[in-house]
C-alpha cells in the first residue's frame, strides 16, 4: 500500500492513501491487508438489508439440508468486502469506478471464514476524453486464509495523474 505523509504545516503531516496513474505498472500485484473474518451477524444483516430473502444465508435449518450443510455468506457481501479491502491501495485517489466485469464465484464462503484479497494491474491507458486522467483495470482475487480462491473480478477506475487529484483541493484530504 502506498502511504504518503503530506506536509500540511510546520511539523504537521497527514497520511494519504492510494495511487496516482503513474504509480500503476501492468503486472504488479498488490496484496490488500488486513483481512476480514466474516461473522454470522455480518451475513444476516447484509442479507436482510439488501432484501435478499434466500434462506441459505440466514436459516441454519434450511441451509443444513443443502449440499453445503450450513449457511453461505451472501456473495454480494463478499464482493463488497473484497472491493473495500482494495480501496485504500488502488482506488483511494480514483475519480470514479467505471465498472466491474467478469465476476466469478468459484468457492463458497461461510460464517467464520477469514478472507483476504489481492489485485493485479491488467492494463492502464490515458483517457481519450479527460486530460490528466487515465483508466486502470485490475483483476482482484478474494481468497480464504487457507489459500482457497473464492472470487475473482475485474474493475476499471478513472485515476488522476500525479498533481491533478480530486483530493488535493479538499482540505480534509
Amino acid at each position: 500500500m502506498v502511504v504518503v505523509r503530506k506536509e500540511i504545516g510546520p511539523q504537521r503531516y497527514r497520511e494519504t492513501y492510494g495511487r496516482y496513474f503513474e504509480d500503476f505498472e501492468v503486472g504488479d500485484v498488490y496484496e490488500h491487508r488486513p483481512g476480514r473474518t466474516i461473522s454470522e451477524t455480518d451475513n444476516a444483516w447484509f442479507t436482510l438489508l439488501t432484501m435478499n430473502k434466500h434462506p441459505t444465508h440466514f436459516d441454519s435449518a434450511y441451509a443444513s439440508s443443502t449440499e453445503f450443510g450450513k449457511p453461505l455468506v451472501n456473495s454480494a457481501l463478499t464482493l463488497a468486502i473484497v472491493t473495500g479491502m482494495s480501496v485504500s491501495d488502488i482506488s483511494q485517489k480514483a475519480i470514479a469506478n467505471l465498472g466491474w466485469d467478469k465476476i466469478k464465484l468459484v468457492a463458497p464462503v461461510f460464517n467464520g471464514d477469514t478472507i483476504y484479497s489481492e489485485s493485479e494491474v491488467l492494463s492502464k491507458r490515458e483517457s481519450k476524453s479527460r486530460s490528466n486522467q487515465g483508466i486502470v483495470t485490475v483483476k482482484t482475487t478474494g481468497m480464504k486464509d487457507d489459500g482457497t480462491v473464492f472470487m475473482t473480478f475485474e474493475r476499471s477506475m478513472l485515476i488522476p495523474f500525479a498533481g491533478h487529484g480530486a483530493d488535493e483541493s479538499n482540505p480534509m484530504y
